[in-house]
């Protein structure tokens, strides 16, 4: 008889965190139900009452990575001050130092080709943290500190400059001192660049759906 290395009941919870490990150690190709099974020391067919195959694993995966993203840039910026700077720097910062921490978790979510429900799914996950985003530049658009119009034009210019520097980030090609000037470069010159201008006429509704 085995005995299971996880609380009763909670075999789900134990195939996830164990199945990223492995991809955080030893990259997507290493990931196995049938391995992951004898890690955790369950039978062959345990893990398929939760997951019917890899790529069930795989998109679950993804999933999860979204929703932690969500929760460390709410983390951000419920420790974050009361100013738009503030808010977006923290929010940024948090997005950042995810992605450089859980790299493959969210290269799953934006690399990978998932079925359509699962792909409905996780477009589902992404919507807090886009309303979060929206929110913050609805703020700044009330200080006064970014031009009026649709807001969500706005967020994909600030979210497209911020997802560059977490890609760079995970990949290695930033990190430490170097990471933290062209963070702060980067923020400098995007936040000057979305001011009011006078006689500006702002953004309207986007052309195209939102990504």
């Amino acid at each position: 008889m085995r005995t299971g290395r996880y609380h009763h009941g909670d075999l789900r919870a134990a195939l996830l965190e164990r199945a990223e490990q492995t991809l955080r150690e030893q990259g997507v190709e290493a990931l196995s139900l049938r391995e992951l099974a004898r890690a955790l020391d369950v039978s062959h067919a345990a893990p398929s009452r939760h997951f019917k195959d890899r790529r069930a694993l795989l998109d679950a995966l993804a999933l999860t990575g979204v929703q932690r993203l969500t929760t460390a840039t709410r983390g951000g910026l419920s420790r974050s001050g009361e100013g738009f700077h503030e808010r977006v720097f923290a929010f940024a910062r948090a997005y950042v130092d995810f992605a450089a921490e859980h790299a493959a978790l969210l290269e799953l979510a934006f690399a990978r080709k998932h079925d359509a429900a699962v792909a409905d799914e996780l477009e589902l996950a992404w919507q807090p943290l886009k309303s979060d985003l929206r929110a913050v530049i609805d703020h700044g658009q009330r200080e006064g500190l970014i031009r009026p119009g649709n807001a969500d034009r706005i967020g994909n210019v600030l979210y497209a400059a911020v997802h560059g520097v977490a890609s760079q980030a995970a990949s290695g090609q930033l990190h430490g001192p170097a990471l933290d000037q062209v963070f702060e470069d980067l923020f400098t010159h995007l936040l000057r660049g979305l001011a009011p201008i006078a006689g500006d006429e702002p953004l309207s509704e986007p052309a195209v759906p939102t990504c």
